[in-house]
């Protein structure tokens, strides 16, 4: 038996903590700092799903990860210059791995303040100064050049969280957890998201081009990693509004569209436009961001913060403003974990840009959703698939 000492478990209390494995040798090794619980959890979830982005679409992905779901996921296409701007890279040297985490860095910045990075790569200098400059956990990868470790190793005085895992490692077909003093057992779930998935398309509009296929498998794989129940949103291979661990799907499809309606926000020329004062930090720039699209900004924040974060106190963006440009989002790809029951997730969705849709069919009130799907020549694929994740 191979095993490695936590600092502790879920919470400080919980001691002693390890991770170990009964037969065969860790696949993971730390080279710097001294990962938790949680950590290895946001790890090794992680990294599987930046490993079956770059199978399943031939480019370097990256996730970011908190507390065991997707904060971002996303493979490694270009930036517009946009995407630089609200990504804070603008003038940063951008390796193809560097995109796919800048893209999924920046998907839900709020969220992955904090966060445990995957890389399907080897991290390459350009990834490594990214993440120099971020306010995170960790990483893990299935490698590091010279430099990269370089930069990632001394980042945090050392004691940032660096892991290598073993890129050939295969686990059992058969996967265990314990709760409560009771094992539980169950086969893993290898069930890989191919295009053969999404041909049974039961609505009147049937086009998925092959950029919207590519984002609803970039959905779909982000959802086998997600706690249910979950649904995501995608555009141009980038997850852009991700929910989580919701009881209800109707929650769930809100909660990532507010998201997916934030990142879109952030693009807005009033965004984009705003002067901070100088030498302020990037998580108070996207704090103060995301309480300035919000609809109660002025409320929330008195003059003096004003003054503090602002050169100059910015004009509202109106709610009227802000439906005006989010009508202009569109052709996004929206997956779900497990079938929708009701017509309203198809309705919360379109106010979202989305124009495809990918589900597992199957409930009994499917031609309502499909009927709902017509109404705005939404074209949607039954998988026939359930993704749950727990």
């Amino acid at each position: 038996m191979t095993e490695l000492s936590l600092k502790y478990g879920c919470n400080p209390n919980q001691k002693p903590a390890k991770i170990f494995m009964k037969t065969g040798k860790l696949p993971v090794e730390v080279l710097s700092g001294r990962p938790g619980y949680i950590n290895f959890l946001d790890a090794l979830n992680g990294y599987q799903l930046a490993r079956e982005l770059k199978e399943a679409t031939g480019l370097p992905a990256a996730t970011s990860f908190k507390h065991v779901s997707p904060a971002g996921a996303a493979v490694g296409l270009p930036l517009t210059e946009i995407e630089r701007k609200i990504y804070f890279c603008e003038k940063a040297k951008l390796s193809p791995l560097a995109c796919a985490y800048a893209r999924a860095r920046g998907a839900d910045r709020m969220s992955s303040f904090g966060d445990f990075i995957a890389l399907s790569d080897i991290c390459d200098r350009e990834t490594a100064r990214l993440i120099s400059r971020e306010v995170s956990d960790g990483i893990i990868a299935p490698g590091y050049t010279d430099e990269a470790l370089d930069i990632l190793t001394n980042k945090r005085k050392g004691a940032y969280n660096v892991i290598k895992i073993d890129e050939n490692y295969r686990p059992d077909p058969i996967e265990h957890k314990q709760v409560y003093g009771i094992t539980f057992e169950q086969g893993r779930n290898e069930l890989k998201i191919t295009p053969e998935l999404f041909e049974n398309r039961p609505t009147a509009n049937k086009e998925i081009p092959e950029g919207a296929l590519r984002d609803l498998m970039i959905a779909l794989i982000t959802l086998k990693y997600t706690q249910s129940n979950s649904v995501c949103y995608v555009k141009d291979g980038q997850a852009i509004g991700i929910g989580a661990g919701q009881q209800s799907r109707i929650h769930c499809t809100r909660l990532a569209g507010n998201k997916a309606d934030i990142w879109y926000l952030r693009q807005h020329e009033k965004v984009l436009g705003l002067k901070f004062k100088e030498g302020l930090g990037r998580p108070e720039r996207d704090n103060a961001i995301d309480v300035y699209i919000s609809d109660d900004y002025e409320d929330v924040l008195g003059d003096d913060i004003w003054q503090e974060t602002f050169e100059i106190r910015p004009e509202p963006l109106t709610r009227e403003e802000k439906k005006a440009w989010l009508d202009t989002l569109t052709g996004v790809a929206l997956g779900s974990d497990a079938f929708f029951p009701f017509g309203d997730n198809i309705e919360r969705a379109r106010r979202s840009g989305v124009g495809y849709i990918a589900e597992p069919g199957g409930s009994i009130r499917d031609d309502n959703v499909i009927a709902v799907c017509d109404k705005y020549n939404i074209a949607m694929a039954f998988t026939g698939v359930r993704l749950f994740h727990h």
